[in-house]
């Protein structure tokens, strides 16, 4: 029988990081929501300089670690803060400690802090940018009568339109599963109006409901951006 996921994740750290100063559990095993092909995501913080990612298989579990020391791990966080998307920082606030350190708490402490504060904040040229390429795709959306194309537009569109909101809300944004997540968090009742709108549109074809949602998203910046847009001199 497969170990329980606290249990094989403290086995492979006494087998293969026996020294290291610290060591997080995160992921989806320690939210309850785990499946049969979810992987345990750990974090170790070494006693010397590293820092990598590596993919292996013990006790029956795909894992997934993280190894950095007490400084590698800030450049991850810079890119986390750099693309809004706090993927690191995330799994070190929100995980489970295995083995602690002074070090480490203090990396926690960081992390947690990092994750309330939120992304940094789009300049007005930002917002405006993004307003105009979400736009963009908006109107290839209502005007493609191609079903197939449709789909591919329907997907950027539903990207677009996540980081939109959520950055002009200066919240952190996703990746696929995340997508939905990071906007769940933000706004429950919006995230089912928006994928309730998008699932009509996936099963019937029926651009509608999309339409009138997006549509009154944008209406407190102005509506669809295209006239008067200006990059560079």
């Amino acid at each position: 029988m497969k170990m329980a996921p606290r249990e094989a994740a403290i086995k492979f750290i006494e087998s293969e990081f026996p020294s290291c100063l610290g060591a997080i559990l995160s992921g989806s095993v320690i939210r309850g929501d785990y499946t049969e092909t979810s992987d345990l995501d750990l974090i170790i913080i070494e006693n010397r300089p590293n820092a990598y990612r590596e993919s292996l298989i013990k006790f029956d579990w795909k894992i997934e670690v993280f190894v950095y020391d007490h400084i590698s791990y800030k450049s991850f966080f810079e890119s986390d803060i750099k693309r809004a998307r706090p993927s690191i920082i995330r799994m070190i606030a929100e995980g489970i400690t295995l083995k602690n350190h002074p070090i480490l708490e203090n990396i926690i402490i960081e992390a947690k802090q990092l994750l309330k504060s939120g992304p940094d904040k789009w300049d007005e040229q930002t917002v405006a940018s993004k307003h105009y390429f979400l736009s963009d795709v908006f109107e290839d959306f209502i005007g493609s009568t191609n079903k197939y194309e449709l789909i591919c537009i329907a997907n950027t569109l539903l990207e677009r339109l996540a980081e939109f909101i959520l950055r002009t809300n200066n919240c952190w944004i996703g990746s696929s599963k995340w997508i939905y997540r990071e906007l769940a968090e933000f706004d429950r009742v919006l995230t089912d109006e928006i994928f309730s709108a998008f699932h009509i549109f996936y099963e019937s074809g029926d651009k509608k409901e999309v339409i009138n949602l997006i549509d009154s998203i944008l209406k407190p910046f102005g509506g669809k951006l295209f006239e008067g847009f200006k990059v560079g001199d």
